[in-house]
């Protein structure tokens, strides 16, 4: 399952991160087959990390039900991930030459035969075949039915506090279906899909920003409060709004005019059309036209209150009206998921894929790479891959808790930022400055010192680290070619002397102390629902700004899709087309005050006062050249330019 990114507001997130079956991350490409003593082909990764001998509690009843998906490896899983890579790679005489979601599916999908000789297995075994799609057939049926199908015994096994169902050993496939089956997901017990239809609750609960506010950085000193690293600081801005984030990254004349953008996340505000419009009106971007904005939904929701399904509304929210505020030309398709689990979040973007819904994709969702399992990174990657081909290119948050090692207890990066065949959006600290210029960036890391009960100093000055870009070495994914030569040998050999990837790839703004201006509807002390502003961050900002200025590079190259974006982005890497992002970029600490309402509403329960430090992100910090915190940058005037067909 997956939490939606930590989109923070008042330096917490909106929802919490929720528990899913750990296990290592594969490699971006489908899951290996080995032969076992049987004859059968095994299924690589199908068996958890965590299902070890010591752990292991005995045989799972019977009769307990199990609910799988038999993903599909299709006619030629290696041409896909061959193809993928050349339409990517501006060095490649096959650039930029997509297929349509049809041919796409004529050339790799799985077949006819495929499809019925994988049914045919799965129904023998006594196994209900309850849905079939391009991607994966699902099936349900109990515990001895699953153990006949994959060859493998179901047991019982201790994680942390909890007892969870996985295979004893890898599952397997008959020997002539090696080639038709990718994995297989389910076999672990994440738990049982609701059956009944879910009502959405109402939106949570109000959060404001208190004053004074700085409306750019820099324009209200906050002169009665302590100073912090030898001068008096400015006020956090009260948010940046489109004509500025526009101005910062270089947009020009460009509007995104043409360009189709996607953006997946759980469920969907019930007011996002009625908010998206009032913000617009309210904060200068342009008016919605009809059907410029969207939403594909599914037929029901599950598990609302386990995912916070309220708390997934304000990162539509953001999501939309940040994307319209760069490109406001742009048309938006909201995919939503029936839950925040990841076989709902890969049936959104299979959505996209299959229909060819948009051309760029903002995803602010994710977890840690030790709570993903190789059996659905090679269920993400195929998506990934069949996007690539037709020319759709993914933007997923690279996380908002750092090196994780605070949240966790490990450093490690986010998945499926860490996928090879996405682009990670790290986070900055944005200035901005009178008239729209800009001014600098540094990394997103904060750490935060309140005020001292007399007023007069910064309690445990510079104070607790509470949040920055995620980013960092991925402990199983490859380097990808496009990074080689870009990014320092030190942190691709972090974690393995061959090289592995390393994220971000890119990044815009995040920190919430110099954040984004949103527009929801919340839930009033009084009963009553209205629309109500507040700033806002975390990469979950990032995301979307980033897709938004793709959609304007794509544009200015005359709508040619730009597709799976890595290969170009590094390309374009150490030139002026990127604003080369350092934790000091004025040679000095820096900071910024922040007052906050202690009940997130009004004064009447008083006010705090805090000093929030910029560019201290954990273990990972921002330096001149490629970093684990912005990648290779932040867009710069001429970025969009760029890809203007010459």
């Amino acid at each position: 399952m997956r939490s939606n990114r930590a989109t923070v507001r008042a330096g917490v997130s909106l929802a919490a991160t929720l528990p899913m079956v750990a296990g290592a991350l594969a490699l971006g490409i489908p899951a290996a087959h080995a032969a076992d003593h049987s004859g059968r082909g095994a299924l690589a990764g199908t068996k958890p990390a965590w299902a070890t001998a010591k752990a292991d509690k005995g045989a799972a009843a019977d009769s307990s039900r199990v609910d799988a998906r038999v993903y599909l490896a299709g006619r030629d899983a290696a041409g896909l991930a061959a193809y993928a890579k050349a339409v990517a790679d501006p060095s490649s005489p096959q650039y930029g030459k997509y297929l349509t979601a049809e041919q796409a599916q004529a050339r790799y999908g799985a077949t006819k035969a495929q499809v019925a000789a994988v049914r045919s297995w799965l129904k023998s075994a006594g196994l209900t075949v309850t849905s079939v799609t391009p991607h994966y057939i699902a099936v349900s049926g109990d515990v001895a039915a699953a153990e006949k199908a994959f060859g493998t015994q179901l047991h019982n096994f201790a994680k942390g506090s909890k007892t969870y169902r996985a295979p004893a050993a890898s599952a397997s496939v008959p020997a002539e279906l090696k080639g038709a089956v990718l994995t297989v997901t389910g076999l672990d017990n994440a738990p049982h899909k609701a059956n009944h239809k879910e009502q959405l609750p109402p939106p949570d609960a109000v959060f404001k920003n208190a004053g004074p506010f700085s409306s750019y950085y820099g324009s209200t000193t906050a002169s009665t409060l302590p100073s912090a690293y030898g001068q008096k600081v400015p006020y956090a801005v009260k948010g940046y709004t489109g004509k500025q984030l526009r101005s910062a990254y270089g947009a020009g004349k460009y509007t995104g005019k043409g360009v189709r953008i996607a953006i997946t996340d759980a469920y969907a505000s019930p007011t996002i059309a009625y908010d998206a419009a009032d913000y617009a009106k309210q904060n200068g971007d342009k008016a919605w036209k009809t059907s410029q904005l969207r939403q594909v939904l599914p037929a029901d929701y599950t598990r609302t209150e386990e995912c916070g399904a309220a708390g997934w509304y304000g990162e539509e929210t953001l999501d939309v009206e940040a994307v319209h505020a760069v490109a406001p030309d742009a048309n938006v398709t909201y995919v939503g998921a029936a839950s925040c689990y990841d076989d709902d979040l890969l049936d959104s973007l299979s959505k996209i894929v299959d229909s060819h819904l948009a051309d760029i994709v903002s995803n602010s969702w994710g977890d840690i790479e030790a709570n993903q399992t190789p059996d659905l990174a090679a269920a993400y990657d195929q998506v990934f891959q069949f996007g690539a081909v037709e020319g759709i290119g993914f933007y997923f948050s690279s996380g908002d808790n750092g090196d994780e090692v605070a949240n966790t207890g490990v450093k490690q990066v986010d998945t499926p930022a860490n996928s090879a065949w996405v682009t990670a959006v790290g986070g900055t600290s944005l200035a901005v400055g009178k008239g729209d210029k800009y001014l600098w960036e540094t990394g997103w890391g904060t750490e935060k010192a309140n005020l001292s009960a007399d007023g007069k100093s910064w309690a445990n000055f510079p104070g607790a680290y509470t949040s920055g870009a995620g980013g960092g070495t991925s402990k199983t994914v490859p380097q990808p070619y496009y990074q080689k030569g870009v990014v320092p040998e030190g942190l691709a050999t972090a974690n393995n002397a061959a090289g592995n990837r390393v994220v971000p790839d890119i990044a815009a703004i995040a920190d919430p102390n110099t954040g984004f201006l949103v527009g929801q509807t919340q839930s009033f002390p009084d009963g009553t629902q209205r629309y109500s502003e507040y700033r806002i961050g975390g990469t979950s900002l990032a995301a979307p700004v980033i897709a938004a200025v793709q959609a304007l590079a794509q544009e200015a190259g005359g709508g040619k899709a730009i597709g799976f974006a890595n290969p170009s982005i590094y390309s374009k890497y150490g030139s002026k087309l990127y604003h080369d992002v350092v934790d000091k970029p004025t040679g000095k600490d820096l900071a910024v005050a922040r007052v906050d309402f202690v009940n997130g509403i009004d004064a009447s329960g008083g006010l705090t006062y805090s000093l929030r430090s910029l560019g201290k992100d954990s273990s990972l910090k921002a330096v001149k050249g490629y970093d684990d915190v912005t990648g290779v940058g932040s867009p710069a005037t001429g970025y969009v330019d760029s890809y203007r067909r010459h």
